[in-house]
């Protein structure tokens, strides 16, 4: 079953504009899938790449050959940072064919595939950021229990049950430590994993290396390793603070989010929505699925969090071209703000905020606090930042 993704028109507007479209994302979130979905819409023929298979891997031993005979053709490589020497490559050959639309890239790293295309495809290529399945993509299909249980993986979302779903993301979590970050040195598997599950716990609270150093029996630069190489595979999510010009003294590390309320789960090896909701973590579960969604729907927005040594405190802060909309995440039906977030809002002023919660449908509290449930939070902000869109 294919599902219509968010980034549909703008990866094939992309491939109208630019010689090169890159969709990049974590492994297992659709991009392939919505790739051969999208060649079918192309009046093209299609040279299609997989760089995990051995035939197709081998097809490029010889690339300036092999692709110098497909200029005609729209070429999609699929997890090319597995040959991040090809870029000169593609830049030679986008050079000297002058036209729009030759290469499809995807991958699921940034930091090879972003420090090489950058180096040799800067004013050539577009990147799209694909996610795990977002909220309005999947309405009304899945319920918000499901989403909390399962998360956005599609294989995991779309199981036919929960302990299917379960044994996928299991499966997920191993493969990608055994398997998937082998091709980067320097890390060990089960340190890897031990970090892995104490973010899980600490979901959305800011990062202290010492303590994680301590507990890892890790320095404090191999645990930022660690986390650098988690976030350049799309697995978390560094949160950074919103430093305003308040007077007043601020929390300066960043927050970290896991990407996947799914994957958090089987790292605690939560399974019903009944043990998520009565697990401490069930709070942070909201706010991942809120930050995640927004920053699907609105990549071109800079996202922070504030919070102040005297615990004033907003859980995002939405930046965009210096307009800016405070968040606060309530993982329930009848929210409410608090003290500190009341003065937060007074220190920044931020043009509205939005109490986002598992509403059906929203209300004011004031002129400018309104509750509402995540998609009337989406389409509200996509009424204020329509140039995100063209």
């Amino acid at each position: 079953m294919y599902i219509n993704r968010f980034l549909e028109n703008s990866v094939l507007h992309s491939l109208d504009s630019f010689p090169v479209t890159a969709i990049i994302g974590p492994r297992q979130c659709g991009k392939s899938t919505l790739a051969r979905y999208l060649v079918t819409k192309i009046d093209r023929e299609i040279l299609y790449l997989d760089l995990e298979r051995p035939s197709d891997l081998q097809k490029l031993t010889e690339p300036e050959w092999f692709l110098s005979l497909q200029k005609d053709k729209l070429i999609c490589i699929d997890e090319i940072q597995r040959k991040p020497d090809i870029f000169p490559l593609i830049r030679s050959l986008t050079d000297e064919w002058n036209q729009n639309g030759n290469f499809l890239i995807l991958g699921s790293a940034s930091g090879d595939l972003l420090r090489q295309s950058s180096e040799s495809l800067a004013g050539r290529i577009s990147y799209k950021q694909l996610t795990p399945l977002l909220w309005n993509e999947i309405l009304p299909e899945i319920t918000l229990e499901q989403y909390f249980e399962r998360g956005g993986f599609p294989r995991s979302l779309l199981a036919k049950n929960l302990k299917t779903s379960f044994e996928w993301r299991l499966d997920f979590i191993t493969t990608f430590l055994e398997r998937d970050l082998l091709q980067w040195s320097g890390f060990t598997p089960s340190v890897m994993r031990k970090l892995w599950q104490m973010l899980a716990h600490i979901n959305g609270q800011t990062v202290n290396f010492s303590a994680f150093s301590n507990s890892l029996n890790v320095s404090n630069v191999t645990v930022r390793n660690y986390l650098d190489l988690l976030s350049a595979t799309f697995m978390i999510y560094l949160l950074p603070p919103f430093i305003a010009n308040t007077g007043k003294r601020l929390v300066k590390s960043p927050k970290v989010y896991i990407v996947d309320p799914g994957i958090i789960n089987a790292l605690l090896g939560l399974t019903t929505f009944e043990q998520i909701s009565g697990h401490p973590v069930f709070g942070s579960l909201w706010e991942t699925i809120v930050l995640i969604n927004l920053k699907g729907y609105f990549p071109l927005c800079n996202f922070f969090f504030y919070r102040t040594s005297n615990g004033a405190e907003i859980d995002f802060i939405i930046e965009y071209r210096g307009r800016i909309f405070a968040i606060e995440c309530k993982a329930t039906l009848s929210p409410s703000i608090a003290r500190g977030s009341y003065t937060a809002i007074e220190d920044l002023s931020p043009e509205n905020t939005l109490i986002i919660s598992p509403v059906e449908k929203g209300w004011s509290m004031n002129k400018k606090i309104q509750v509402v449930s995540l998609k009337e939070a989406i389409d509200y902000l996509q009424g204020l930042f329509p140039s995100v869109f063209e």
